[in-house]
Protein backbone atom coordinates (compact mmCIF):
# COMPACT_ATOMS: atom_id res chain seq x y z
CA UNK A 1 0.00 0.00 0.00
CA UNK A 2 1.45 3.35 -1.06
CA UNK A 3 1.49 6.32 1.34
CA UNK A 4 0.12 9.43 -0.41
CA UNK A 5 0.22 11.96 2.44
CA UNK A 6 1.07 12.37 6.11
CA UNK A 7 -0.45 14.68 8.71
CA UNK A 8 1.29 14.80 12.06
CA UNK A 9 3.85 16.50 14.29
CA UNK A 10 7.12 17.60 12.74
CA UNK A 11 9.80 16.07 14.98
CA UNK A 12 12.88 16.93 12.92
CA UNK A 13 13.46 19.41 10.11
CA UNK A 14 16.72 19.41 8.16
CA UNK A 15 17.54 20.70 4.71
CA UNK A 16 17.21 17.30 3.02
CA UNK A 17 14.90 15.34 5.30
CA UNK A 18 12.19 15.65 7.89
CA UNK A 19 10.66 13.25 10.39
CA UNK A 20 6.91 13.37 10.98
CA UNK A 21 5.22 11.53 13.84
CA UNK A 22 1.80 10.13 13.02
CA UNK A 23 0.06 8.31 15.89
CA UNK A 24 3.35 7.42 17.55
CA UNK A 25 5.17 6.36 14.38
CA UNK A 26 7.97 8.54 13.02
CA UNK A 27 8.16 8.66 9.22
CA UNK A 28 11.45 9.70 7.62
CA UNK A 29 10.75 11.80 4.52
CA UNK A 30 13.32 13.11 2.03
CA UNK A 31 12.67 16.62 0.72
CA UNK A 32 14.09 19.25 -1.62
CA UNK A 33 16.15 21.73 0.46
CA UNK A 34 14.24 24.66 -1.04
CA UNK A 35 10.98 23.43 0.54
CA UNK A 36 12.16 22.89 4.12
CA UNK A 37 10.64 26.05 5.61
CA UNK A 38 7.25 25.34 4.03
CA UNK A 39 6.66 22.40 6.37
CA UNK A 40 6.84 24.57 9.48
CA UNK A 41 8.97 24.39 12.60
CA UNK A 42 9.77 21.36 14.74
CA UNK A 43 6.92 20.67 17.15
CA UNK A 44 4.21 22.02 14.86
CA UNK A 45 1.56 20.08 12.99
CA UNK A 46 2.26 19.65 9.31
CA UNK A 47 0.74 18.12 6.18
CA UNK A 48 3.03 16.50 3.63
CA UNK A 49 2.14 15.06 0.24
CA UNK A 50 4.32 12.05 -0.42
CA UNK A 51 5.60 9.87 -3.20
CA UNK A 52 6.19 6.35 -1.89
CA UNK A 53 9.12 5.00 -3.88
CA UNK A 54 9.57 1.22 -4.01
CA UNK A 55 12.78 -0.60 -4.87
CA UNK A 56 13.72 -4.24 -4.42
CA UNK A 57 15.84 -3.47 -1.38
CA UNK A 58 14.21 -0.35 0.09
CA UNK A 59 11.19 1.90 0.40
CA UNK A 60 11.62 5.67 0.54
CA UNK A 61 9.19 8.53 1.13
CA UNK A 62 9.71 11.82 -0.74
CA UNK A 63 7.76 14.77 0.63
CA UNK A 64 6.31 17.92 -0.89
CA UNK A 65 4.39 20.91 0.49
CA UNK A 66 1.76 20.79 -2.29
CA UNK A 67 0.03 18.08 -4.30
CA UNK A 68 1.05 19.98 -7.43
CA UNK A 69 4.75 19.64 -6.63
CA UNK A 70 4.34 15.94 -5.82
CA UNK A 71 2.69 15.32 -9.19
CA UNK A 72 5.44 17.23 -10.95
CA UNK A 73 8.04 15.09 -9.16
CA UNK A 74 6.27 11.92 -10.28
CA UNK A 75 6.22 13.19 -13.86
CA UNK A 76 9.94 13.95 -13.63
CA UNK A 77 10.99 10.54 -12.34
CA UNK A 78 8.85 8.79 -14.96
CA UNK A 79 11.09 10.22 -17.69
CA UNK A 80 14.10 8.30 -18.96
CA UNK A 81 17.23 8.79 -16.90
CA UNK A 82 15.64 10.83 -14.07
CA UNK A 83 15.71 9.17 -10.66
CA UNK A 84 14.40 10.56 -7.37
CA UNK A 85 17.67 12.33 -6.50
CA UNK A 86 17.80 14.19 -9.81
CA UNK A 87 14.07 14.89 -9.57
CA UNK A 88 14.57 16.60 -6.20
CA UNK A 89 17.56 18.49 -7.60
CA UNK A 90 15.43 19.81 -10.46
CA UNK A 91 12.69 20.96 -8.07
CA UNK A 92 15.31 22.55 -5.80
CA UNK A 93 16.51 24.62 -8.75
CA UNK A 94 13.15 25.40 -10.38
CA UNK A 95 9.76 25.62 -8.66
CA UNK A 96 6.84 23.90 -10.47
CA UNK A 97 5.51 27.15 -11.98
CA UNK A 98 9.01 27.95 -13.25
CA UNK A 99 9.28 24.47 -14.75
CA UNK A 100 5.94 24.95 -16.48
CA UNK A 101 7.26 28.16 -18.04
CA UNK A 102 10.47 26.39 -19.05
CA UNK A 103 8.43 23.70 -20.80
CA UNK A 104 6.13 26.24 -22.44
CA UNK A 105 9.07 28.20 -23.87
CA UNK A 106 11.41 25.20 -24.32
CA UNK A 107 14.09 26.97 -22.32
CA UNK A 108 16.68 24.19 -22.22
CA UNK A 109 19.35 26.55 -20.90
CA UNK A 110 17.40 26.92 -17.67
CA UNK A 111 17.33 23.14 -17.23
CA UNK A 112 21.09 23.04 -17.76
CA UNK A 113 21.43 25.03 -14.51
CA UNK A 114 20.50 21.83 -12.67
CA UNK A 115 23.64 19.90 -11.66
CA UNK A 116 23.91 16.76 -13.74
CA UNK A 117 21.82 17.97 -16.69
CA UNK A 118 23.55 18.76 -19.98
CA UNK A 119 22.14 20.09 -23.24
CA UNK A 120 21.15 16.70 -24.67
CA UNK A 121 19.42 15.66 -21.47
CA UNK A 122 17.66 19.03 -21.24
CA UNK A 123 16.31 18.69 -24.79
CA UNK A 124 15.03 15.20 -24.10
CA UNK A 125 13.45 16.27 -20.80
CA UNK A 126 11.56 19.11 -22.46
CA UNK A 127 10.11 16.79 -25.10
CA UNK A 128 9.18 14.04 -22.64
CA UNK A 129 7.81 16.33 -19.95
CA UNK A 130 5.65 18.33 -22.35
CA UNK A 131 3.71 15.18 -23.18
CA UNK A 132 3.70 13.80 -19.62
CA UNK A 133 2.54 17.01 -17.99
CA UNK A 134 -0.21 17.36 -20.57
CA UNK A 135 -1.32 13.75 -20.19
CA UNK A 136 -1.25 13.97 -16.40
CA UNK A 137 -3.33 17.17 -16.48
CA UNK A 138 -1.20 18.69 -13.77
CA UNK A 139 -2.72 22.02 -12.77
CA UNK A 140 -0.29 24.72 -11.78
CA UNK A 141 -1.15 27.32 -9.16
CA UNK A 142 -0.78 30.93 -10.21
CA UNK A 143 0.14 29.82 -13.70
CA UNK A 144 -2.84 30.86 -15.77
CA UNK A 145 -0.68 33.46 -17.46
CA UNK A 146 1.64 31.07 -19.30
CA UNK A 147 1.96 32.85 -22.62
CA UNK A 148 3.19 36.40 -23.13
CA UNK A 149 3.96 37.01 -19.45
CA UNK A 150 5.94 33.80 -19.04
CA UNK A 151 7.75 34.36 -22.32
CA UNK A 152 8.82 37.79 -21.10
CA UNK A 153 9.86 36.37 -17.73
CA UNK A 154 11.96 33.63 -19.29
CA UNK A 155 13.51 36.13 -21.70
CA UNK A 156 14.59 38.27 -18.75
CA UNK A 157 16.04 35.28 -16.92
CA UNK A 158 17.85 34.16 -20.08
CA UNK A 159 19.33 37.65 -20.46
CA UNK A 160 20.62 37.48 -16.89
CA UNK A 161 22.11 34.01 -17.42
CA UNK A 162 23.82 35.20 -20.60
CA UNK A 163 25.16 38.30 -18.84
CA UNK A 164 26.57 36.30 -15.92
CA UNK A 165 28.13 33.80 -18.30
CA UNK A 166 29.68 36.67 -20.25
CA UNK A 167 31.17 37.99 -17.01
CA UNK A 168 32.95 34.68 -16.56
CA UNK A 169 30.75 33.01 -13.93
CA UNK A 170 30.38 29.21 -14.09
CA UNK A 171 27.18 27.17 -14.16
CA UNK A 172 27.24 26.51 -10.39
CA UNK A 173 27.67 30.20 -9.60
CA UNK A 174 24.92 31.17 -12.04
CA UNK A 175 22.57 28.63 -10.49
CA UNK A 176 23.29 29.98 -7.02
CA UNK A 177 22.87 33.59 -8.10
CA UNK A 178 19.54 33.02 -9.84
CA UNK A 179 17.96 30.81 -7.21
CA UNK A 180 15.05 32.66 -5.66
CA UNK A 181 15.12 35.66 -8.01
CA UNK A 182 11.68 37.31 -8.34
CA UNK A 183 9.92 36.35 -11.56
CA UNK A 184 8.13 39.66 -12.13
CA UNK A 185 11.22 41.88 -12.38
CA UNK A 186 13.02 43.41 -15.34
CA UNK A 187 16.40 42.05 -16.46
CA UNK A 188 18.60 44.97 -15.25
CA UNK A 189 17.34 44.66 -11.68
CA UNK A 190 17.51 40.87 -11.82
CA UNK A 191 21.16 41.10 -12.86
CA UNK A 192 21.87 43.51 -10.00
CA UNK A 193 20.25 41.15 -7.50
CA UNK A 194 22.17 38.19 -8.90
CA UNK A 195 25.49 40.02 -8.62
CA UNK A 196 24.66 41.05 -5.05
CA UNK A 197 24.01 37.40 -4.19
CA UNK A 198 27.34 36.38 -5.68
CA UNK A 199 29.10 39.15 -3.76
CA UNK A 200 27.53 38.01 -0.49
CA UNK A 201 28.68 34.44 -1.08
CA UNK A 202 32.24 35.44 -1.89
Amino acid sequence: MAIGSLRGILLLSEDQEIIVEVEGVGYRVLIAPSTQKQFGKAGSETLIYTHHHFREDAQTLYGFPTRQECLFFEALISTHGVGPSLGLSILSTHAPNQLAQILATEDTEALCLVPGIGKKTALRLVVELQSKIELSSISLENDNQIGMDSTSTNSNLKDVRDALSGLGYGADEIQLAMKGLPSDTEAPLLLKLALQELANVS
